[in-house]
């Protein structure tokens, strides 16, 4: 099980990442200047409502929001990760997931917030961060 410190720590160690505060909840989020790559996500009284109509309910522990490429990546994702990825009504439509952070190994959660800030980041520097790792 991951914690809120591991988050902080594989986000920030990303570069151009900052933590603040999220808009509506005063939950951490995290981003760069193009826009938020991750944050903690609880349920809203609608999330709660509509999860209810569908016969589902908001997982136990900790949620992280996270911002992926596209729809298609989202479902993908989805379609091969049930156990520990989600999403809701309120994301459809929109490239972002959910991840329960109680089942997520450390290692990828990690390759997940990356790919999330690959999503936002410059494109230089998401080469230049690509290729120190061999993966450009």
């Amino acid at each position: 099980m991951v914690t809120l410190d591991d988050v902080r720590e594989i986000a920030l160690a990303l570069p151009g990442v900052t933590e603040r505060p999220g808009g509506h909840t005063g939950e951490p989020s995290w981003r760069l200047p193009s826009g938020q790559i991750a944050w903690i996500r609880g349920p809203s009284k609608v999330d709660l409502r509509q999860l209810a109509d569908l016969g589902l309910e908001w997982p136990e522990g900790p949620v992280l929001g996270v911002r992926v490429a596209s729809l298609e990546e989202k479902a993908a994702l989805l379609a091969a990760e049930p156990d520990g990825l989600f999403s809701i009504p309120h994301f459809d439509g929109y490239p972002g997931l959910l991840v329960q952070l109680d089942t997520v190994e450390r290692d990828r959660l990690a390759e997940i917030i990356a790919d999330a800030w690959l999503v936002r980041a410059p494109v230089l520097v998401a080469k230049q961060w690509l290729a120190e790792r061999g993966l450009d």
